[in-house]
């Protein structure tokens, strides 16, 4: 048995993102332990960007399955590699593979009847919310330690797949490049009005953005939508990326719009400026970790509900997020990285913004 650690990784991208803080912490406790996360296949590409781990072992088991045998498998085969497991997701399954890989330490919380199969169980607090990333990183200290400082994550970037990008979906990253995100994979609640979206790009082609539409195929009819509004200044990518794609191109972008997804953790974690819209989620659960960011967030009286549809169907926690503000909330951060006075008058290519 080696001392490496074997990190049970979640099933939403924008959580193993914010895994990486937990591969940062270990990375600076430990001396030298390497460090493994075991995940889906679509996790793999932001696995590759984290450079604290050491490799990415992909799951043969579909998420909700139980599939006894196949972990049962998947354990033994992982047998005698490690000193510790950190699972992260709190269901009975997902701390089966490090219980048959016997791995003798194994961390995580109090979930569905774990007793046995995690024996460092951990509590958590039932208020208030907690941040996911310091519930992440909690994992990583010793039992009762007081919270540890939480590195925000840093994924690394391909200059070479940035090039081939650029030339292969003619793209002009130069600038000024607004990425729009429109998609959340939790559901529609989480999800700003596909009409918002269409009006903040053409205001932004106005003053001579070049748009990027970036998410899943399931979001390539939104993404039309939304280009139609700015014409030849903007670009659909849904569905035409790999997740490692994304990555670089939110990298080159020089502002992001973003529901609160997957990838809005993903473009924090390249050092773009986000401008992340909440609705049913909130800030404090799930904030993108960040200093170059602008929370556009209503508190109304019913947020936030977690919940994946609009459970009172008025959907006023969005919905209530005026284009224009965005619009003018988006402007300031490209006035703060380009020369061109957007906010104090002409515009790029001499359009006056007041007539827009």
């Amino acid at each position: 048995m080696n001392g490496a650690i074997l990190i049970v990784g979640p099933s939403w991208v924008g959580d193993m993102v914010m895994a990486q803080a937990l591969c940062m912490l270990l990375a600076r406790r430990t001396s030298g332990q390497d460090i493994d996360i075991l995940a889906p296949r679509w996790s793999l590409p932001i696995i590759r960007r984290m450079p604290e781990v050491r490799t990415g072992i992909e799951s043969p088991i579909g998420h909700g399955e139980l599939a006894l045998g196949r972990r049962f498998r998947l354990g033994r085969a992982l047998r005698n590699r490690y000193a510790q497991a950190i699972v992260l997701p709190r269901s009975f399954k997902a701390a089966l593979v490090p219980y048959f890989a016997r791995i003798p330490l194994r961390t995580g919380y109090r979930g569905e009847m774990r007793y046995g199969l995690i024996n460092d169980r951990r509590e958590l607090e039932d208020a208030p919310i907690t941040p996911t990333v310091t519930r992440f990183a909690a994992l990583g200290m010793p039992a009762n330690a007081e919270p540890p400082p939480v590195s925000s994550p840093r994924l690394d970037t391909d200059r070479v797949n940035q090039t081939r990008l650029a030339e292969t979906l003619g793209l002009d990253p130069r600038g000024p490049v607004v990425a729009l995100l429109p998609g959340a994979e939790y559901g529609p609640a989480k999800c700003w009005p596909v009409e918002h979206f269409g009006a903040l790009a053409k205001q932004l082609a106005g003053v001579g953005c070049e748009i990027w539409i970036l998410g899943s195929e399931r979001d390539r009819l939104a993404g039309e939508r939304i280009a139609g509004y700015a014409l030849e200044a903007s670009r659909n990518l849904c569905g035409l990326t790999r997740l490692e794609d994304a990555i670089d191109l939110l990298a080159m972008a020089h502002v992001v719009v973003t529901n609160d997804s997957g990838l809005m953790h993903v473009a924090a974690a390249v050092g773009t400026h986000v401008i992340a819209l909440y609705g049913s989620s909130t800030p404090a659960y799930t904030p993108p970790l960040t200093e170059s960011r602008t929370i556009k967030y209503l508190a109304i009286e019913c947020s936030p509900c977690f919940e994946r549809v609009c459970p009172l169907g008025h959907f006023r926690c969005l919905r209530g997020i005026d284009p224009a503000q965005v619009f003018e909330d988006t402007l300031r951060v490209i006035d703060d990285r380009f020369t061109h006075p957007l906010a104090n008058g002409a515009g790029l290519g001499g359009r006056d913004r007041k007539a827009i």
